[in-house]
């Protein structure tokens, strides 16, 4: 895990690909296009990039516009703009009427960093994660984005993929398959289950090596698909286990800890903790001081796993 590269990276670099490889895909931005790396595709495609201006809401109309009209629309901008100020639009234009329209925000969570608490984005998961019809898919990789990126163009309706700013380690290799509803087992384990999405898959690995130290044997499950969930992989890893930690970078309230002790609750009760940001709003700082400022380490995870196996 040496390489480091951030989810955002794939973005503009894999939508240039869809085009040249024939997929009708056009982008509609929020004129943060540098950020995102759409404007790799702009300077590819600039007949089918649209800028929107600083008007999401405008953004996603006018993506699922395009999208009515037989287009893959792709939008852009930051996390906090692209589901908080369009939620309206995501719901009503977008998801309601079952339009082919990928919202791929970067700059998610925390790890924004010193932008600060209004542009660190912990909601954004549960926003989407409620909304029928939309599959909410968070890459653990620069590797897994541009598949979660490929996948989301290759199957109708909406999607939302969740990217990041910050460089975050390389897990897989760049043919990695992924699946809409698909959880990876990354790792064995027999006394507690870590479940991770995004940029805690890395932490949670590393807190597989600590829990080893000390006997305790974590399996690793990465949960790129938080909508749908991969159910059987879940429960049977729960089943196994008798003890789970979720771990993400965004609120506990809505996100991948809720969904799965949903999912626990009804199919297969065991003790769980959730790892994530409890009930606040972020601050500013460098990804790495916040994520030890709220919680959100190796040494964090393999805390919460200690406590959890205490319980079983």
């Amino acid at each position: 895990m040496s390489e480091k590269r951030a989810t955002r990276e794939a973005y503009g670099p894999t939508l240039v690909e869809l085009a040249r490889e024939g997929v009708d895909v056009v982008v509609v931005e929020a004129d943060l296009s540098k950020s995102t790396t759409t404007a790799k595709f702009a300077a590819a495609y600039p007949q089918r990039f649209f800028n929107a201006g600083v008007a999401e809401q405008n953004m996603i109309g006018t993506a699922a516009g395009l999208a009515a009209a037989g287009k893959v629309a792709f939008t852009g901008s930051f996390a906090v703009f692209a589901t908080g100020r369009a939620y309206d639009q995501v719901r009503n234009t977008v998801c309601y009427s079952k339009l082919n329209v990928k919202l791929a925000p970067t700059h998610a969570g925390i790890t924004v960093g010193p932008d600060g608490g209004s542009h660190q984005m912990l909601e954004d998961i549960a926003l989407m994660r409620v909304l029928p019809g939309m599959r909410v898919l968070v890459p653990a990789d620069v590797n897994a984005a541009a598949a979660a990126i490929r996948l989301a163009a290759a199957t109708p309706g909406p999607f939302y993929v969740r990217l990041g700013r910050a460089a975050v380690p390389v897990l897989y290799p760049e043919a990695v398959e992924v699946g809409v509803g698909k959880a990876t087992v990354l790792r064995e384990g027999t006394d507690v289950t870590i479940a991770a999405c995004g940029v805690m898959v890395a932490e949670a690995l590393a807190a597989a090596e600590a829990l080893a130290a000390d006997g305790i044997s974590a399996e690793v499950v990465d949960v790129f698909s938080v909508k749908p969930l991969d159910e059987v992989t879940l429960v049977a890893s729960a089943r196994k286990t008798g003890a789970v930690v979720t771990a993400e970078e965004h609120s506990v309230i809505g996100g991948l800890g809720s969904a799965v002790a949903e999912l626990l609750a009804e199919r297969e009760p065991v003790p769980v903790v959730r790892v994530g940001v409890r009930d606040s709003f972020g601050t500013s700082g460098e990804p790495a001081e916040l994520m030890s400022h709220y919680g959100l380490t190796a040494t964090d995870v393999a805390e919460a796993a200690r406590s959890v196996v205490r319980r079983v």
